[in-house]
């Protein structure tokens, strides 16, 4: 009896590491899996005291990233990754209540960053001062044209109302703000509502990570309370779909007792794939007995769910557990003690997939996979 009640035990241990990190090897086949964190690394960007810039919103210098540095979206430029990523002072204190600007950091590994001196997207005197004016500039998400024009979805805080705006550049230093995604669509009905987290369907060409159409249109999926669907021609205007009451189209939505029972939030930019459309988002955990037992209350832990690519509203496959947890020290303590893989950076480098995310609103973390099933 005692030799079967250490076995059942250690079965118990063996299934609670598995619910806690999958490591993603165990996979379906339509999923992207994986991805590693690289052994004896931390966070690969952190908070910095000394870096300073000269604020026109503040008029003084400020220490732009010596707060918090998390939620970063990736591309690649020139041979090398480039990591773009959410940096917060220390003008308050509390989630959403400093002002967030926009570093960016280049690595040839992945994983040893050269940090740029100075922010490259910022509340200004320009014209998007009213949508970005105190909060800041928030969480991108980064894809790229085949002919090199990227494009970022990143969120324009006010403190009054979070908009998912536009940015454009060539260089990845030099931004050009296009203003909220939504802002003529439907006579400018979504311009003041809610919007966040825009990732863009992109697809592998020529080993490459680039823009797609689908069905001769740009695609994207948005959201954080539940996923909607949005389209557009130029890259700059999009149209958020709606159903027959006019209200969004949402395709994506929580469920209770599941790790995505309080939010189903999207990730990084989407893959076409000759499956269907595959999107990583990010799930939190409900903190009631609606949420899933398996993990803690109020826990973000990454998903994927599959999208038909002729009908990208309809859902196909999407995983009942998690494909990526928080483990690590620094990914549970930070502005969100709770615990944080707040994934929206991937990007495809040397055949291989790599998997940027935020850990506890307050560090900058990586993951690596080498396989390149998609």
């Amino acid at each position: 009896m005692k030799r079967l009640l250490i076995l059942t035990a250690g079965m118990m241990l063996l299934l609670a590491a598995g619910c806690a990190d999958r490591n993603s090897d165990n996979l379906p086949d339509w999923a992207l899996g994986g991805f590693e964190r690289p052994q004896g690394v931390g966070p690969v960007i952190s908070p910095d005291t000394s870096a300073h810039f000269f604020c026109p919103m503040q008029q003084a210098n400020v220490g732009w990233m010596e707060s918090d540095t998390f939620n970063p979206g990736a591309t690649v430029i020139d041979g090398k990754i480039a990591v773009v990523f959410r940096a917060e002072d220390n003008s308050a204190t509390g989630i959403g209540k400093r002002t967030s600007r926009l570093g960016l950091a280049y690595t040839t590994d992945g994983i040893h960053m050269d940090i740029q001196p100075e922010p490259v997207l910022f509340p200004a005197e320009d014209e998007c001062k009213d949508y970005d004016w105190p909060g800041g500039c928030e969480d991108p998400r980064i894809a790229v044209t085949e002919d090199g024009l990227y494009v970022m979805m990143y969120t324009s805080w006010n403190r009054k109302v979070p908009r998912l705006s536009v940015a454009t550049s060539r260089d990845l230093v030099h931004w050009t703000k296009h203003g909220p995604a939504f802002a003529d669509a439907w006579g400018g009905r979504f311009a003041d509502t809610q919007s966040k987290s825009g990732s863009i369907v992109t697809t592998l060409k020529d080993g490459k990570q680039v823009i797609a159409k689908v069905a001769g249109k740009y695609l994207m999926y948005w959201g954080e309370h539940m996923v909607n669907i949005a389209e557009s021609q130029d890259l700059i205007h999009w149209t958020p779909q709606v159903d027959a009451e006019g209200k969004l189209k949402g395709v994506l939505f929580p469920r209770d007792g599941f790790f995505d029972s309080a939010l189903t939030e999207c990730g990084p930019p989407a893959l076409l794939t000759d499956r269907g459309i595959l999107l990583l988002y990010n799930g939190k955990n409900r903190k009631d007995e609606r949420g899933d037992a398996r993990y803690p209350a109020g826990t973000y832990a990454a998903g994927q769910v599959l999208f038909d690519a002729t009908q990208p509203y309809r859902v196909l496959e999407r995983l009942d557990e998690p494909f990526f947890v928080p483990t690590a020290d620094f990914e549970k303590s930070g502005q969100y003690v709770d615990g944080t893989v707040f994934i929206e950076g991937l990007t495809f480098y040397k055949n291989r997939w790599y998997l940027y995310y935020g850990c506890a609103d307050s560090f900058v973390g990586v993951a690596i996979s080498k396989k390149v099933r998609i």
